[in-house]
């Protein structure tokens, strides 16, 4: 077993925000749970080359939402490793649809992953992390355009909208338990936009920030150590957006 501190990141299998986090807790030190859904090989690659750099990493798959595959992810990385210090979850749905096209199953599909799976790792996780002196510190993935959505993506902020909310949530019951037990949110911008956007919408988002610059997965994964390092930060939300939400641009 590792001496040092555990993170499960989820959703870290396929090279983007979740993978990016876990290299940077590796190189704090951190041992390494790296979930997946699907993308096994590219989970077993970044397995390797942490291992290659000398950090403890392990996969697991697991459908998380599936109470009994929660609880027992947990259950077995808490067997592998000893411990579970911190949580960052980045498992999520993101899907483009007109309104006039979105059905009731795109929206279950969206509260399934994105809530309920957000409120199932927070409670096996944080259940556990409630037992062990040290306490542990869970971090959650948002979406700062909950405040100002955007366009065609009704079913998903429908989901993601209750990220902060599960965030006080979580803060409240987990600290109530054990004081060292902290929950926060990060809400990302425009960070590692997907290739297939179409380059109008690209331009547009990009522009729409402050800083006039698309984000990268490190300014997430900066924001991840920062809310595991500060103790006296629990139940906050960190927007990471370039300034997106607070300006509106041609006002």
């Amino acid at each position: 077993m590792p001496s040092g501190p555990v993170a499960l990141v989820t959703g870290s299998g396929r090279r983007r925000i979740g993978a990016c986090v876990a290299e940077t807790l590796a190189r704090r030190g951190y041992a390494l749970a790296i979930h997946y859904r699907r993308s096994a090989a590219d989970a077993e690659a970044l397995a390797h080359e942490l291992r290659q750099r000398g950090a403890a990493a392990r996969t697991w798959a697991a459908d998380l939402r599936d109470e009994a595959a929660v609880r027992t992810l947990i259950h077995e990385i808490v067997d592998h490793f000893g411990r579970l210090d911190v949580l960052v979850h980045c498992a999520a749905l993101w899907e483009s649809k007109p309104l006039e096209e979105v059905t009731a199953d795109d929206v279950r599909r969206h509260l399934d992953t994105n809530t309920l799976a957000t409120f199932l790792c927070c409670q096996h996780a944080g259940l556990t992390m409630v037992r062990q002196a040290e306490g542990g510190v869970i971090i959650l993935l948002g979406d700062w355009a909950e405040a100002r959505p955007y366009p065609h993506y009704a079913a998903y902020f429908a989901s993601k909208g209750a990220i902060p909310a599960l965030t006080r949530c979580f803060a409240v019951e987990l600290g109530r338990r054990n004081p060292r037990v902290r929950v926060n949110a990060i809400l990302p911008g425009p960070v590692m936009l997907p290739p297939d956007l179409p380059e109008a919408e690209r331009h547009e988002a990009i522009s729409a920030t402050l800083v006039q610059r698309e984000g990268r997965p490190e300014n997430v994964a900066q924001a991840v150590w920062y809310l595991i390092d500060n103790d006296f930060v629990t139940g906050d939300c960190l927007r990471v957006d370039g300034g997106r939400t607070v300006w509106a641009q041609g006002f």
